[in-house]
C-alpha cells in the first residue's frame, strides 16, 4: 500500500482521488467525470474526496468494460444490475450476452479489416505492375 492510500479500521481501504490516478494511469478529470455521472460516491473531508474499496472496484469495471469497447451506460447498466442476493445471475447473464456481442463485432472488424488489405495488395499490386 503506498502512502496516499489511507485504511479505516471501520470501512477498509480507503484512496484518494491521486492515488486512483496513479493506480489506474487515468486522470483525475476523469476519475471526476465518473463522478459526476453517478458511478463513483466519495466521502469529502472539505476539498479532498476519499473513495472506497466499492469505488475502485467500480472503477475498474468501467476501466474493463472500456477496454472491452462497452459504452459507459452499458458499463452502468452492468455494475447496476449487481445483486448479490439474487446471486448475481441476472447480471451474470447480461455480462454474457455483451461479450457475444463484443466477439461478434470484432469478428466483423477482423473480417472488415482483411478485406481492406486485400484491395490494399491489389492496388499496390497494379501501381507495381504500372510503374515496370
Amino acid at each position: 500500500m503506498d502512502k496516499s492510500t489511507l485504511y479505516n479500521k471501520n470501512s477498509g481501504t480507503i484512496y484518494t482521488i491521486s492515488d486512483l490516478s496513479k493506480r489506474f494511469d487515468i486522470t483525475t478529470r476523469a476519475i471526476r467525470f465518473y463522478e459526476s455521472e453517478g458511478l463513483l460516491s466519495p466521502e469529502r473531508q472539505g476539498q479532498k474526496r476519499l473513495y472506497s474499496q466499492a469505488d475502485y472496484t467500480t472503477l475498474k469495471l468501467i476501466l474493463r468494460g472500456k477496454r472491452l469497447g462497452w459504452s459507459l451506460a452499458e458499463s452502468r447498466e452492468l455494475i447496476q444490475m449487481y445483486d448479490p442476493s439474487k446471486n448475481n445471475q441476472e447480471q451474470y447473464q447480461k455480462v454474457l450476452e455483451k461479450i457475444a456481442d463484443s466477439r461478434q463485432r470484432l469478428k466483423q472488424q477482423m473480417n472488415d479489416i482483411q478485406m481492406i488489405m486485400l484491395e490494399l495488395d491489389g492496388q499496390e499490386a497494379q501501381v507495381l505492375e504500372a510503374r515496370s
